[in-house]
């Protein structure tokens, strides 16, 4: 019997380990028949010691390639005169992609048939296979990334009293039935791909930064980093009844806390872009990607409808008592601005949704500060100011121009740098 190398069939002189990439193709592609003791002109040379070869055969089966594909092979003894082969029949798997266990779900370890070579497959090559093999769920899907670490979804869990072994991965979706880390798994581990992005503006328009700062790790570590910061930043107005003195936020922290876990939980992290967090003078803007769950209007959210995208997450901050319901954060937003003067609004475009929070504080503010606006725009186009610069902006004279600029560094609307000539101000 003449051999052939063809798409479907492969011939080998010897074993070696350079096999197992061979079967990874075939079980990716349409399958396939390797021959070992065999020259590429199909001159057959036969296998000493086929035992020992084919044990060898079936623990790399077993070790080396991931998921299990031994279900998809079947090995065989051929006889011509005194030479024996060794025939290995890879049938196409079902839980593509097969990949080396050593190289990962990557194209260094997924391979697939190309003519009579066997080739590393592209990652949108890779993505494809996991899609039509897991399905569309983003969650249950088999990550990309495989070598990950869970130390802040650990302590996490640890702060709770909640367990976190292997059975618990499998049942939390982080763990497939054959021990591969899904997608959920890489959006609670540190390795998480995607970040929020904080940027902190000068005035009511994005002419100016102020500060900017990424969020990066586990989904956990995003929600306490980006939490505190916002925290920060979140401005305490006093006011008092007779002796009795009260501490009001700019933000509503439930509001803040309800708008940061909806913008994390529900967005669509097939996208591979940031969730955005966007601090003004008035408002504050929280912009997830994806948009509403197909079918879902913002009328129906409105009302409290609910239909998680990310369901497992959604029942892990659950479980973590982080959220308590579905279908309520957007009406305990609503709640925290009863009875005030501004509420905050929600847009679901295609791609994205967007809540803002108003600055509970920021109406009687513009209203007192509408007469230092002049001064206030000049720090759009530079970074500090001087008592001249008032002069020209305002058309005053000096006395004026100074008084002006004492009641603004009383307000605290800027800061003085210098003294004597070199006295400057600049926008806190």
């Amino acid at each position: 019997m003449r051999l052939y190398e063809s798409e479907t069939v492969e011939l080998k002189e010897i074993y070696t380990a350079d096999l197992n990439k061979e079967i990874v193709a075939f079980a990716n592609t349409n399958g396939g028949t390797i021959y070992i003791g065999v020259r590429d002109n199909g001159e057959w040379i036969g296998v000493d010691n086929t035992d020992f070869v084919m044990q060898q055969i079936s623990n790399s089966l077993r070790d080396r390639i991931r998921p299990d594909v031994s279900m998809f092979t079947n090995m065989e003894l051929l006889q011509e005169e005194k030479k024996f082969l060794i025939k290995l029949t890879v049938s196409q798997g079902t839980k593509k992609p097969y990949y080396l266990s050593d190289k990962g779900l990557k194209p260094a370890g997924v391979y697939v048939r190309s003519g009579t070579t066997s080739a590393p497959a592209s990652e949108d090559a890779i993505r494809m296979m996991i899609k039509m093999t897991d399905g569309d769920s983003f969650e249950t899907n088999r990550s990309l990334i495989q070598e990950l670490t869970f130390h802040a979804l650990e302590d996490e869990l640890q702060k709770r009293g909640l367990e976190f072994t292997k059975v618990q991965m499998k049942n939390l979706g982080i763990l497939s039935s054959d021990h591969i880390y899904t997608n959920m798994g890489l959006l609670v581990s540190d390795q998480c791909k995607h970040s929020v992005k904080f940027a902190i503006f000068q005035g009511s328009d994005k002419l100016v930064f102020r500060d900017r700062k990424e969020f990066t790790g586990s989904l956990f570590a995003q929600l306490t980093d980006a939490y505190r910061t916002i925290d920060f930043y979140n401005g305490t107005k006093a006011s008092f009844h007779d002796l009795l003195r009260t501490d009001e936020r700019d933000y509503p922290e439930d509001a803040v806390r309800e708008a940061l876990l909806n913008a994390i939980v529900h967005r669509d992290y097939s996208f591979s872009g940031s969730t955005f967090i966007n601090l003004y003078s008035d408002r504050l803007e929280l912009i997830s990607l994806g948009g509403l769950v197909s079918g879902l209007s913002l009328e129906a959210a409105m009302l409290g409808a609910s239909q998680p995208r990310n369901e497992k997450l959604a029942s892990l901050f659950y479980r973590m008592k982080l959220i308590e319901a579905y279908g309520i954060g957007i009406g305990k937003i609503i709640s925290c601005y009863k009875g005030l003067p501004v509420q905050p609004k929600f847009e679901n475009v295609e791609g994205a949704f967007r809540v803002i929070l108003p600055n509970i504080h920021a109406q009687k503010l513009s209203i007192e500060n509408e007469r230092y606006l002049p001064i206030l725009r000049l720090f759009e186009n530079q970074k500090e100011i001087t008592r001249s610069d008032v002069e020209n902006a305002l058309g005053v004279g000096a006395t004026h121009a100074i008084n002006m600029l004492k009641e603004m560094l009383e307000k605290k609307l800027i800061q003085k740098l210098g003294s004597g000539r070199l006295t400057r101000y600049v926008a806190k």
